[in-house]
Order: C-alpha cells, then sequence, then structure tokens
C-alpha cells in the first residue's frame, strides 16, 4: 500500500494562465439570500467557488475565488398553476491575487433542491398539487363523498399536523449551486493543500480500518468508510459546523413526525435523523448532514471514533454518502433514501467543504488495494468507487 497523490494534494505553486472551456462547470455557494420574492430584477449576486477547478490536472480557479453576478428575473407565482420562477447570471470571477475575469455562466443545478432548472438557466419552483400533502387533501375529498363525518375529522387532524407546501423559491446564504461557462474565459490561479507527513505510517493506519459498515436492522453490509479524521472531538464539530454541516437528531416519535411532516410538505429538515448503521458492531459517534429544502436530498456521513492514534492525535472513520431521492419501501413499510452510487463524489465534497473552512492543516488520499470497487448498502443501492480513503488532519484557523 502507498500513499497516492490526488488532485486536492497538489503544494502551492502559481500556474500559468489557462483557458476555461465552454461547459465548464463551477460549484458555488451563495453569500446573500435571493428569492422568487425577495429580490428584484438587477439586483447584485455574489458567491464564493467551493471546488477547485482543474485545467490539465492544475487549479486554475481556486477554492475561496469570488464569483459576482445579477438577479436577470424574479417572478413569483401568479397562481397555483404557475411556478416560481428565478434567474441568476454570473459575470465576473476574481480571487487569489489574480486580475478579475469576465464570464458568462448560467445555473444548471441548485445542490439538494426541491426546484428543477430548465435548459435556459431558470430556476423553476414547484406547484403545491406536487406534494404529498395535497395529494392527501384529494383522498379525503373522494372519502367525504362517502363518509363527510369522518371525512371532516381527518381534514381537521390534517390542518393541525400540516401545513400548506411553501411554493416560492427562497434560497438562503450558503445554498449551492452549480454553473455552466457558455464562453471560454482564460484564467490564471494557485493550487494549496498541504500534505501529511509519514506516508507508510498512515498507510498502515488506513489498511487497519474496517472497509464496511453493518445495517443494523436487518443486518446487512452497507456503506464503504471513504473518509479518516484526525483529531480531537471538539475540532471535528467546529469544522463541520464551520462547513455549514448540521448535527442530525436521533430518531424517535418526535423526529419521526417531523421527517413525515418534512416529506409532505416537500421541504427540508435540517436535523433529520438518519438509519443507524455499526462500524465493528458501534454505532456513529458523529452524525453530520447539509440540506437545502427538501427531505429528499442531502449530504450526510456518520462518524466512528477508532482505538487508534497518529502522532498522538484520536482517529475517526466516516462513511459519506449523497442521499438524492426518496422512494417509499414496501419491503421495509418505510421511506428510504436513493443514493449517488459515485460514492468517491462525496468524499470530494466533504473534502472541498472542510478545506475551505480554513480548518485543514494535512490531507491526503491513500489507495486501499483491498477495498471493493463495486458493493451495495443495505437498501440494495449500488456503491462505486476507486477504494481511496481521504485523511484529513483537523487543526485551529
Amino acid at each position: 500500500m502507498k500513499l497516492a497523490t490526488s488532485a486536492w494534494m497538489l503544494l502551492a505553486i502559481a500556474l500559468p494562465a489557462a483557458e476555461l472551456p465552454v461547459g465548464t462547470q463551477i460549484q458555488i455557494r451563495l453569500q446573500a439570500k435571493v428569492g422568487s420574492s425577495q429580490s428584484k430584477s438587477g439586483e447584485a449576486v455574489k458567491a464564493v467557488v467551493i471546488a477547485p477547478v482543474y485545467v490539465a490536472g492544475q487549479a486554475v480557479v481556486p477554492q475561496g475565488s469570488t464569483i459576482t453576478g445579477t438577479v436577470k428575473e424574479a417572478q413569483p407565482p401568479k397562481d397555483s398553476t404557475e411556478r416560481a420562477r428565478l434567474v441568476l447570471e454570473f459575470g465576473e470571477l476574481s480571487g487569489a491575487g489574480a486580475k478579475p475575469v469576465k464570464l458568462a455562466a448560467q445555473v444548471t443545478e441548485v445542490d439538494n433542491a426541491r426546484e428543477t432548472v430548465d435548459e435556459n438557466g431558470a430556476i423553476l419552483g414547484i406547484l403545491g398539487s406536487e406534494t404529498l400533502s395535497s395529494q392527501m387533501d384529494k383522498a379525503l375529498e373522494k372519502l367525504g363523498q362517502r363518509s363527510s363525518g369522518l371525512a371532516g375529522i381527518l381534514v381537521a387532524a390534517k390542518a393541525a399536523i400540516l401545513k400548506p407546501a411553501d411554493v416560492e423559491i427562497t434560497y438562503e446564504p450558503g445554498v449551492e449551486m452549480t454553473l455552466q461557462l457558455s464562453k471560454a474565459t482564460p484564467v490564471s490561479g494557485r493550487a494549496d493543500a498541504p500534505p501529511i507527513p509519514g506516508a507508510d505510517e498512515l498507510a498502515g493506519l488506513v489498511s487497519r480500518q474496517p472497509f464496511q459498515t453493518m445495517a443494523e436492522k436487518p443486518p446487512q453490509p452497507s456503506d464503504l468508510t471513504n473518509l479518516m479524521f484526525i483529531g480531537s472531538r471538539e475540532r471535528l464539530e467546529a469544522a463541520f459546523a464551520a462547513a455549514g454541516w448540521m448535527t442530525a437528531e436521533k430518531l424517535n416519535s418526535k423526529s419521526g413526525l417531523e421527517t413525515f411532516r418534512a416529506i409532505a410538505e416537500n421541504r427540508g429538515y435540517q436535523q433529520a435523523p438518519v438509519s443507524t448503521l455499526l462500524l465493528d458492531g458501534k454505532k456513529p459517534d458523529l452524525v453530520f448532514q447539509k440540506q437545502n429544502n427538501t427531505f429528499a436530498k442531502r449530504h450526510h456521513l456518520r462518524i466512528w471514533k477508532r482505538p487508534d492514534q497518529f502522532h498522538g492525535q484520536e482517529v475517526w472513520v466516516a462513511a459519506a454518502t449523497h442521499d438524492i431521492g426518496i422512494e417509499f419501501s414496501a419491503e421495509n413499510r418505510t421511506f428510504i433514501h436513493k443514493i449517488d452510487s459515485q460514492i468517491d463524489r462525496e468524499r470530494a465534497k466533504v473534502v472541498n467543504d472542510l478545506l475551505l473552512t480554513g480548518q485543514v492543516k494535512g490531507l491526503a488520499l491513500v489507495e486501499r488495494p483491498e477495498a471493493p470497487r463495486q458493493s451495495q448498502n443495505a437498501t440494495g443501492d449500488k456503491l462505486s468507487t476507486d477504494g481511496g480513503m481521504a485523511v484529513l488532519v483537523l487543526g485551529e484557523r
């Protein structure tokens, strides 16, 4: 086993000018609130680049670069049949000491959002009729034709539990998006990520960790481990808090009701619980997640403290996956999430988010030749990976 150099392990070097071709994608995080009702046409929009952009293996747009634009259109729905509409255009990129450059970019995706984006970059809101709550109303209406008394009781009960869906588009600071360039753009930048000393020792540490978690009920192999953190619990919690990740609540009747409400109303639940997975028979010590405005989609990971140490520091191992949808499982008699099978993307998401906080003091991607490249989780979703484990040493900013 050896210590492998990944795309994010480049040392700080000056890079020559390069050109971002048409179609290049840029991941950004909004720094101000925008919305179909709150925003006005012509209003300025500012965001930060959250993942480096590479050309020929070189990071020519580093994390932390700023990208600015304007609200081109903000339109709330006129009635229940019309969707809210929001169009953002971005036109300037700056950062890393380089001169600002003009660009032309439009939104192609809003991360973990219930809204859709059309081919012209317009963000389109949901219709109230598309929610589970609305479908329940239709069922109660039919019931009322047969038994008005029972239907009336159920309608009152539903009204006490569920709220009408909010069909406006509202994005708070921190919401993340993918932009795509419509014109080629010349850029230059710097790449900066610190390596971890002690490659052989680190490789040995990684090789001792289990590859796969186990679902609690029923006991079946599930998510693959793909991240390691070195540092105290306090530093781990501080890094994820700074990156905008939330702690998940425990599974109980209260969180179960809130989960149902979030699904029915098609909205987010930032502290939603996750199912229990075990590592070496142990429940996770920490669970973090990052949502937007729908329970159906979220970034999340479970973290276990390990008995090992590295240079006197605590060691933690995590399994990270990206929930990209939700469906009802008749077998499990509950709603279950569907995940992105390419789990290396979620590993990179966690790495980039924590790097942006400035609290990562060392970084490596360690190969694990024995780790499975293809597997599946406890609910049958396929898992595909290069087998590597990203290792992050955490420290104060």
